[in-house]
């Protein structure tokens, strides 16, 4: 079969030929695959960065994590991979497997599972999020950025900001249904005085960041209280795009009512990953269906694997291979 295989880590992945994965027990099953997302998360384990990559620097590999794909009967899934996935057969998990609704196709399938785990789980299992409340998502211009969005509107917030460098992007949210944007390209003490402001007026009860980094800095700064009693504040960190470091003051956790946490593989338990595939995902496949969910992508095809490795889609869109 072809498939886009890495043969040492850190090399560019290469179109080859490939032998055909085999299912090994029950739980397993042979998918021709169709589709699947390229993702901060897959170039990271193909280079070995993330936190969640095997020892293994020498093997030839087939990248990719997850994708949609045909089962032998004719039934379209989106499914985890047990073997790499961004080739023409994918042994599956069936445990990691959801069955897409007639109305979705292929690319739009592939793309949005990565991004509702990335906003929909900390949303629910990390924050905890109430009908009402109010949410800062740091870095909403990106894909996963405005997916958060979307969902958190449908969890019933009542009114989310967003923060980004692009400003036609951060327009372009509101359409999505972000309330307020604040530009990251503002001086430090402007963009903690604007955070200040909004959290005074409508207190902020849950953070979710994709940035980490400097403006996460800033970010807690403006919560940093003065003795008196403050609102509780959830802040979830899911991506470190900025920096995977911070610098935390001991007196800005003690001076609020602050709820650290993050969300991520290893973090979410084996009860939040079966509501994953068996409520979470279903549901968002719908939402997209029936066209109260946008997803927005940028589609590349498996024979041009290597050129587009490190193509950037533009705009806040998902990249995805066809196959």
């Amino acid at each position: 079969m072809k498939a886009a295989v890495v043969y040492q880590r850190g090399e560019m992945p290469q179109y080859t030929d490939f032998p055909e994965p085999v299912v090994n027990n029950e739980g397993e099953i042979l998918i021709s695959v169709k589709a699947a997302a390229i993702k901060h998360f897959d170039k990271g384990r193909a280079s070995g960065k993330h936190y969640s990559a095997t020892e293994n620097k020498q093997s030839a590999t087939v990248i990719g994590g997850d994708g949609v794909g045909v089962l032998a009967d004719g039934t379209r899934v989106f499914a985890f991979g047990v073997s790499g996935i961004i080739a023409e057969k994918a042994v599956v998990d069936k445990r990691k497997m959801v069955k897409l609704p007639n109305g979705i196709n292929d690319i739009v399938a592939a793309a949005l599972p990565n991004a509702v785990a990335g906003s929909a789980m900390a949303l629910r299992f990390r924050a905890g999020i109430k009908t009402g409340e109010t949410i800062l998502i740091n870095g909403a211009t990106g894909f996963t950025g405005k997916i958060a969005v979307q969902i958190a509107k449908h969890y019933g917030a009542k009114k989310v900001i967003v923060t980004g460098r692009n400003q036609k992007t951060l327009q372009s949210l509101i359409s999505l249904g972000a309330d307020e944007i604040v530009s990251t390209e503002q001086n430090d003490e402007t963009f903690i005085e604007q955070l200040k402001q909004i959290h005074n007026t409508t207190p902020i009860d849950i953070i979710i960041d994709y940035l980490w980094g400097h403006t996460a800095e800033l970010i807690l700064t403006s919560l940093k209280g003065n003795g008196s009693f403050t609102h509780k504040t959830r802040f979830v960190s899911i991506g470190s795009i900025t920096g995977d470091k911070i610098q935390l003051s001991a007196e800005n956790l003690r001076s609020v009512d602050l709820q650290l946490s993050g969300s991520g593989l290893g973090s979410w338990t084996k009860d939040e990953m079966k509501l994953l595939f068996s409520e979470i995902l279903p549901e968002m496949f719908q939402l997209t269906t029936d066209n109260k969910l946008k997803v927005e992508t940028e589609s590349v095809n498996l024979t041009d694997i290597e050129k587009l490795w490190e193509m950037k889609a533009p705009d806040g869109k998902r990249l995805v291979v066809t196959i």
